[in-house]
């Protein structure tokens, strides 16, 4: 037997903006026999995150090659197995997989983790309780390590791994300032994750004034878990108090276009000589052999209600080029996730 499986094929390097030219959408007949231990898995939902433009970017990065050209995009997703010649997995098994952007896929069993759907929503295996959890969790406990009463400044507050990061903060009993863009979005912190304070970076034209409202609202910053960069960086390492923390966990402002040819970083690492401060970058990756030890921290939160998980769902295997734009963007908030 066969089936017929799509394939979003990475054709061409993007120097800006994402666009049709850069992904080729393909299909192709799949035999579906299955030799031992293998499995056929659909893809159910896709996980579309910033860490796949870094992977475009012709410099170097965190991998010593880019992702290569004319192969299948890279990614991780939510499946459900079709056959099974594994005794691990049956047919209508939920899963977890790194299989890319396709519809379809032929695998090792030991490549899949088994969702329990009675648990918590599938999806959350690609956002609170995957890899946005997991860099939330562990870049806030092990590099931020805030205490009770201190300040934690959030920028990218309203994404996936940001809004994780505010509420985990809070449960720490930080003070938290989330900073994120629009005035919709700063509602959100403060109504729903009930962030201490929220500030919308659009509504300033330079660093000095968004500092200076940062410094009105906070007094000063011991913990600043920074996802964009840029400017708002600029506007808070003047801030910082003694001893402070800055996590690295991205630079979105720099990923659609400034990779290759990336804008001038900040001059005020003199702050961090001044305050005794560290900087220090994380990487998901680095705690992927500790995700059962978030799970079993952070699945309770989640299955009593008290952890905030938004989604923003985009139907349709076709737009998934369109959806990793739109990252870059910022009209989604949570977790984005495409549908197929």
């Amino acid at each position: 037997m066969s089936l017929t499986q799509q394939q979003w094929i990475y054709r061409q390097q993007p120097l800006a903006a994402i666009t049709a030219e850069h992904y080729e959408l393909v299909e192709q007949t799949l035999d579906t026999s299955l030799a031992a231990n293998e499995v056929l898995i659909a893809s159910r939902y896709f996980s579309v995150d910033p860490y796949m433009r870094i992977g475009q970017s012709s410099k170097p990065t965190y991998d010593t090659e880019a992702h290569p050209l004319d192969t299948v995009q890279a990614g991780a997703v939510v499946a459900q197995v079709l056959a099974s010649n594994s005794p691990a997995f049956a047919e209508g098994d939920w899963v977890s997989a790194y299989t890319g952007w396709q519809t379809h896929a032929k695998v090792n069993a030991s490549i899949l983790t088994k969702i329990d759907p009675q648990q918590a929503p599938v999806t959350t295996a690609l956002g609170v309780l995957g890899m946005p959890g997991r860099t939330a969790w562990f870049g806030l406990t092990e590099s931020g390590k805030p205490h009770a009463g201190e300040v934690v400044v959030v920028s990218g507050a309203a994404g996936a791994v940001g809004s994780l990061v505010a509420q985990f903060a809070k449960r720490h009993g930080a003070r938290v300032l989330g900073i994120a863009g629009g005035e919709a979005k700063c509602d959100w912190l403060r109504d729903t994750l009930k962030l201490d304070w929220a500030i919308d970076y659009k509504a300033f034209s330079d660093a000095d004034t968004l500092g200076a409202e940062i410094k009105r609202l906070t007094g000063g910053v011991d913990v600043y878990f920074d996802n964009v960069g840029g400017m708002i960086t600029d506007a808070i390492i003047p801030l910082i108090n003694r001893r402070a923390r800055i996590v690295i966990c991205g630079q979105i402002s720099q990923y659609s276009g400034g990779l290759e040819t990336p804008e001038l970083g900040p001059r005020l690492l003199h702050h961090l000589l001044y305050q005794r401060a560290t900087i220090q970058g994380m990487l998901a990756r680095d705690y992927l052999h500790r995700m059962d030890e978030m799970r079993r921290i952070v699945a309770p939160w989640v299955k009593a209600g008290e952890i905030v998980f938004e989604e923003t769902i985009i139907e349709g295997f076709e737009q998934l080029p369109s959806a990793l734009n739109s990252l870059f963007g910022g009209e989604h908030r949570g977790k984005l996730l495409v549908k197929a």
